[in-house]
């Protein structure tokens, strides 16, 4: 379609050269037979040149409407990949939580909760002092006025 309008468009260009020859000419001749005679081709030669004109500009359109199909298919395409991926998505999403159950995970955080303090109660025992006498608030403000 496009090498056609540019085939016109030359086609146009030769015209208007044509035409700007006649019109010299008209300026140049008298009135009469011979100048009516001049003027009737450029009337022909600017009836053809419309014609392409016309020619040209309904091939602009159909050129247009073949890219307007072309982006329209492919946007299709491009929706029915990013749809097909969206249900890939939704499957798998779907597959991954049948396998985890809610109560498994509640009751693992219960079993880690009572780890946790289990942990805690060893690291308390194990850091009871032996034999060191237990100080309060008392004591530290009795050291500290002492000096020590």
């Amino acid at each position: 379609v496009d090498s056609r309008a540019e085939s016109i468009d030359k086609k146009i260009s030769r015209l208007d050269a044509e035409l700007v020859k006649y019109k010299d000419q008209i300026k140049k001749m008298r009135e009469g037979p011979a100048k009516n005679m001049v003027k009737q081709k450029a009337l022909r030669v600017l009836k053809q040149k419309r014609m392409y004109e016309q020619q040209r500009d309904n091939l602009a359109q159909q050129s247009f409407n073949m890219e307007q199909a072309n982006y329209t298919i492919q946007s299709l395409k491009d929706t029915k990949t990013t749809v097909d991926a969206m249900k890939l998505g939704v499957k798998e999403m779907k597959k991954a939580y049948k396998q985890v159950k809610i109560d498994q995970i509640e009751d693992l955080q219960d079993q880690l909760e009572d780890m946790m303090e289990d942990a805690n109660e060893i690291q308390e025992a194990l850091s009871r002092s032996y034999g060191t006498p237990e100080l309060d608030e008392d004591d530290l403000e009795a050291g500290w006025s002492s000096g020590g």
